[in-house]
């Protein structure tokens, strides 16, 4: 894509980051009203909880629901300023003033109740079988949160984000439940179930591959190679894997979206932070990216919502569509890859940036929604932007 066009947009969605100083509102938020956290049907709340998902309108400010602080999208959004200032589109002292505030918002917003540094979601929420506290820790977030924090620590080399990060892999092995199938094992989504969420337990073995990388402890390869087996096991045949596996509580789902880029983008991780050149890994690899590229994402450069429903178009896939074909490129050093990461990019600043600056939720047949979420939107279009600047 045209450099100047990408420039502009990165300049125009910094200053609106920044004139919101951060804080903004999240399709899941629902909860924090106190209204409808006070329902005491899960259904209802569960409801209530997509009601808000997919409106068009947002009717937030009218269930005194504030915008906020997000700790996952302080982490994505830590990791795209190292991006913007590895490739001098920030000044050092610029860089210092905002890492300071992300990192310092960050570890005041540390879920409290562990010795390790982990974090949840800054609001509660509902799905089918449970509700879930604010500030509930999840592997997820504590994988991205700590990928942050050791992205800032390769630009400063200061110990305690290396430390944080170290901290984090502690919260990983001590705090979450782990099934095991023979002696692979799968890291729990929370420190409260046992589901089996093959892209989580992947972003927790590349996040422990990582943070080996830097401090050789053979405890954190021994775990991140058997859950990155673990998940291998899983891929179907045609390249792709569940969302889930059956769970205790007997669910399990076919769910296919943004979070099949997350795996690919494990695969790369782990391989490269474990200096592994596995040629069945490899394969499984492009199986993934294979079935990624050809069932996902149109050739015009928009992804499906959900295989095989095209609809809504959602800014999350587009996202993370420019960063898996960005990072697949740098691993396989295959061009085609980065023209197609550009393309999605391209495609998605001319149908889903706003004038303002921030990008749009979704985009239907007939209209978009224009909801701004801070964390579901402009953190992850802000991350693959400034992924995609000097490629």
């Amino acid at each position: 894509m045209i450099k100047d066009k990408l420039h502009e947009s990165i300049d125009k969605l910094n200053s609106y980051i920044i004139s919101n100083k951060f804080t903004g509102y999240d399709p899941y938020d629902a909860l924090k009203s106190k209204k409808l956290k006070k329902i005491p049907n899960k259904y209802l709340k569960l409801f209530c909880t997509q009601f808000f998902v997919y409106s068009p309108v947002n009717l937030r400010p009218l269930f005194e629901i504030p915008m906020s602080l997000n700790p996952k999208a302080l982490g994505l959004l830590m990791s795209a300023y190292c991006n913007l200032y590895k490739n001098n589109f920030i000044k050092k002292n610029e860089f210092d003033i905002i890492t300071t505030f992300l990192s310092k918002s960050l570890i005041e917003r540390r879920s409290p109740k562990y010795k390790d540094f982990c974090w949840g979601f800054n609001f509660p929420w509902q799905d089918l079988t449970r509700y879930t506290c604010e500030n509930v820790p999840t592997i997820v977030n504590t994988s991205f949160i700590g990928n942050g924090f050791l992205d800032l620590y390769e630009i400063s080399k200061n110990p305690n984000y290396l430390n944080i990060a170290r901290s984090n892999c502690e919260f990983i092995l001590s705090n979450l439940n782990k099934t095991k199938k023979g002696n692979m094992v799968c890291f729990s989504y929370t420190p409260y179930d046992q589901y089996i969420v093959q892209n989580a337990n992947m972003l927790g073995s590349a996040f422990l591959a990582r943070v080996y990388s830097v401090t050789k402890d053979e405890l954190l390869y021994e775990y991140s190679e058997r859950s990155m087996k673990f998940s291998m096991f899983y891929q179907k045949k045609d390249g792709s894997w569940n969302y889930s596996e059956k769970s205790p509580h007997g669910i399990e789902s076919h769910q296919i979206d943004f979070h099949q880029g997350f795996i690919i983008d494990s695969i790369c991780n782990f391989l490269q932070y474990m200096n592994l050149n596995d040629e069945n890994y490899i394969d499984a690899l492009k199986k993934a990216l294979f079935f990624y590229r050809k069932n996902q994402f149109n050739n015009n450069g928009y992804s499906k919502w959900r295989y095989p429903y095209t609809f809504p178009i959602d800014i999350h896939n587009q996202s993370q569509g420019i960063i898996t074909f960005y990072r697949t490129y740098k691993f396989l050093k295959k061009p085609d890859l980065l023209n197609f990461s550009n393309k999605i990019a391209n495609w998605t600043i001319d149908n889903m940036s706003d004038q303002s600056g921030f990008f749009y939720y979704q985009k239907w047949p007939f209209f978009k929604n224009r909801i701004s979420y801070m964390r579901w939107s402009q953190a992850w279009i802000f991350l693959a932007l400034s992924t995609l600047l000097y490629g």
